[in-house]
């Protein structure tokens, strides 16, 4: 079983997932961005580093595996931890390569270094997009160049007379068709204005009186909030013994429920369900450390 494959496919979905006893890969987006000098375009990405301190075990990365493999989720964890073995060895002398993740290091201080493959995009957004270079735009300033044609002027020659009055008289007559459109104008604005002054004076002198009103209703809208932490108490072959389980857990004062099916056919019941995960997780190990060993964290997203 390699490892850092299962850590690879949920890196794609999840943000952040912790290897028990070993440390935490997290992802952070990073949005499109350009090189100026080389003129060169980046898609949006996931960048991935290594948390040492995000040790405790959440159940993500073991229950994948356990449902990937058909293997129990005891026989999951025994794996991921003889595998934190290993690399904690190879450390010690030499670089140890995670797959397409990239590789770890020991420094002086002996404390991890991650060194993240960057050819890798584990942003699904992104899928398909790669890296694109522009040539460099080259800008010319052209002389702009009249496109006015330039008339030159004619020596003035004598106009005949008759021209002279065929041209006064088409001057009075535009006038004078002009002065009575205008006049027409304001007498349609004129009308219109009064009959928009009576419209006005019937709506003011309307009044609409209700004399029993309805009573106002006021309706209070809870919001729920969505809960894809889930605390799962077991699986069973038979509905009637999932609600069993689910009345045994209420009288201990959880809020046990059936959360679906699982893909072997097995109802799951879970202890509680919550909206954060830190939250979920402290939980997790308070049922862990005082109910059931075998509780574990299933994410819905």
């Amino acid at each position: 079983m390699t490892l850092a494959t299962y850590i690879n496919d949920l890196l794609y979905r999840y943000d952040c997932v912790i290897v028990p006893d070993f440390g935490g890969f997290v992802t952070n987006k990073i949005g499109a961005k350009i090189n100026h000098f080389t003129h060169t375009f980046y898609p949006p990405t996931k960048q991935i580093t290594f948390n040492s301190h995000l040790k405790h075990n959440d159940g993500l990365l073991a229950n994948y595996i356990a449902s990937v493999e058909n293997i129990s989720f005891e026989k999951a964890s025994t794996a991921i931890s003889l595998s934190v073995i290993k690399w904690q060895n190879e450390l010690e002398s030499k670089s140890v390569e995670i797959d397409s993740l990239g590789s770890l290091t020991l420094n002086e201080n002996r404390k991890i270094v991650f060194e993240p493959n960057k050819e890798v995009n584990y942003l699904t957004a992104s899928f398909g997009l790669s890296t694109v270079d522009s040539s460099t735009i080259k800008r010319y300033k052209a002389q702009a160049k009249s496109l006015i044609p330039i008339v030159k002027k004619e020596e003035k020659k004598g106009i005949p007379v008759f021209i002279k009055y065929a041209a006064t008289a088409a001057i009075l007559l535009t006038l004078g068709f002009a002065g009575y459109n205008g006049y027409q104008q304001n007498q349609h604005k004129e009308t219109l204005a009064n009959q928009q002054k009576d419209l006005e004076k019937k709506i003011q002198s309307a009044t609409f009186i209700i004399s029993n009103p309805l009573p106002t209703i006021e309706l209070n809208v809870v919001k729920e909030t969505a809960k894809p932490y889930h605390i799962i108490a077991g699986a069973f072959q038979f509905p009637e013994n999932a609600e069993k389980k689910i009345n045994q857990l209420k009288r201990k004062g959880f809020d046990a429920k059936i959360i679906g099916v699982n893909k072997w056919g097995l109802t799951q019941v879970s202890f509680n369900s919550f909206a954060d995960r830190d939250e979920a997780t402290n939980n997790l190990y308070k049922i862990q450390d005082t109910l059931s060993k075998d509780a574990w964290l299933l994410i819905k997203k």
